[in-house]
């Protein structure tokens, strides 16, 4: 007797469907290192521009904060807002990032001033320039550092 092939009586067995691609890693959800609160200018009028962190940087800035206050009808503060606008943006652009942004928000005839230096891995803020915006006519005035960048910020009484 021939010895006969045995075929089976089953299908033979498909192949695996490839695999899924793989997914680049999910952004860090955790905060690390100190967080810093997130800057909200809520229920008042709020403007802000992004210049070049240039020496020429604090008079265009002075420029677009003098003439929104007086669109916004406030003229009694122009020096003590030039000055302290000033102030502001050369200590952010002394940080040596690319880019500056400055906001400006009002509420009761008094205006709050914030310049971002955008430059990451600062070392803890600076306080010398504090008692210069003082001396220049801030009501109130800080400075925090975290990854973003330096913010620095004054307010000015508009009356």
């Amino acid at each position: 007797m021939a010895t006969a092939e045995h075929t089976p009586d089953y299908p033979p067995k498909s192949p695996p469907p490839p695999k899924r691609p793989l997914q680049p890693p999910r952004p860090e959800t955790g905060l690390v290192g100190t967080a810093r609160a997130r800057m909200k200018v809520r229920n008042r009028r709020s403007a802000n521009w992004c210049l070049e962190a240039a020496p020429w940087a604090a008079g265009k800035a002075t420029e677009h904060v003098l003439r929104q206050l007086h669109e916004w009808g406030y003229r009694e503060a122009d020096q003590a807002a030039a000055d302290l606008t000033g102030a502001l943006v050369r200590t952010a652009v002394a940080d040596g990032g690319r880019r500056v942004s400055v906001h400006l928000a009002d509420q009761e005839r008094q205006a709050l001033v914030v310049a971002l230096s955008h430059q990451p891995g600062l070392a803890v803020g600076d306080t010398a320039v504090l008692p210069e915006l003082t001396g220049l006519g801030a009501v109130s005035c800080g400075t925090d550092t975290a990854e973003d960048g330096r913010r620095v910020w004054a307010v000015i009484d508009l009356r």
